[in-house]
């Protein structure tokens, strides 16, 4: 059993080592160790990474709309700097694959020509206006819920960041990985994602649901500030919309690359995300 969880938290720790720029380093980093069967393993608890960057996010919006005034524009000022964090947080690792697979997508209609673009490092038209759009719709959206509600706010940032790293693996499953894999930092992901691997996703994913459903049911603050929001339905909406802004995704992947990248997995993921927050705005 202590193997077990062991195992569990150095795949773990990888896998934020790898998605984020919190610092995993010295005896711990050591300790975690590398290795593409390692990396492969920590695929499985990426919907945790999103626990920790959605839960640091809703803090630290939480904190903000206490201290700001209850002005009109204070959950917008908040939605700004929340998503400025999370940027800072992921070193923008989710909105470079999306600026990657528009610019290739959109800048060749050649599958050949499309894969290299997307390797290449540099930001076309395409890239960047699909950037700023994500970000200005995401910001709009989070200041719409937040001036419904902060508690709303925070638990959409929450949800969101855990539901958005969960939809990806299932491209890993049913897809192949396409382009030049050894070049890629996703190669390790090239080989289809283990079943026990999928179960773990699975885990952080109800896991986040369950504890949210709870929170709104025993506590009292929150089933106050949520008083006349049906939340329920509200997240069968969100998850809904994210699930079909997936398979739009996925569709997408595989008429234009017959299989994912690494760009694709990261597109992926802001996509559902922002998806996920118009699903509870339209449930307003």
């Amino acid at each position: 059993m202590l193997h077990f969880l062991a195992q569990a938290c150095r795949h773990y720790l990888l896998a934020l080592q790898f998605f984020t720029r919190i610092p995993v380093t010295g005896r711990l980093a050591h300790w975690v160790g590398f290795s593409p069967a390692l990396f492969r393993a920590s695929a499985g608890h990426f919907p945790g990474v999103g626990w920790m960057v959605g839960g640091l996010l809703a803090g630290f919006t939480a904190l903000l709309l206490a201290a700001l005034p209850g002005h009109a524009f204070s959950p917008l000022v908040a939605a700004a700097l929340g998503t400025a964090l999370g940027v800072l947080m992921t070193g923008a690792f989710h909105e470079d694959g999306l600026a990657d697979v528009f610019d290739g997508l959109g800048g060749s209609p050649d599958r050949d020509r499309a894969l290299i673009i997307m390797k290449d490092s540099r930001v076309g038209a395409f890239g960047a206006i699909a950037v700023m759009l994500v970000l200005l719709t995401k910001v709009a959206l989070l200041a719409l819920l937040g001036s419904v509600s902060g508690t709303l706010m925070c638990v959409a940032l929450f949800l969101a960041h855990v539901v958005s790293r969960s939809w990806p693996l299932l491209l890993i499953r049913l897809m192949p990985h396409v382009g030049d894999a050894a070049g890629s930092k996703s190669k390790p992901l090239a080989d289809q994602i283990s079943a026990k691997s999928l179960l773990t996703s699975f885990l952080w994913f109800f896991g986040a649901l369950a504890g949210v459903i709870y929170a709104l049911e025993y506590s009292t603050l929150i089933a106050i500030d949520m008083a006349g929001f049906a939340l329920l339905p509200a997240l069968a909406t969100a998850l809904a919309l994210s699930a079909l802004a997936w398979g739009m995704m996925g569709r997408w992947f595989w008429r234009r690359l017959r299989g994912f990248t690494g760009d694709c997995l990261g597109a992926t993921q802001q996509v559902c995300e922002l998806a996920f927050y118009l699903g509870l705005a339209v449930s307003l």
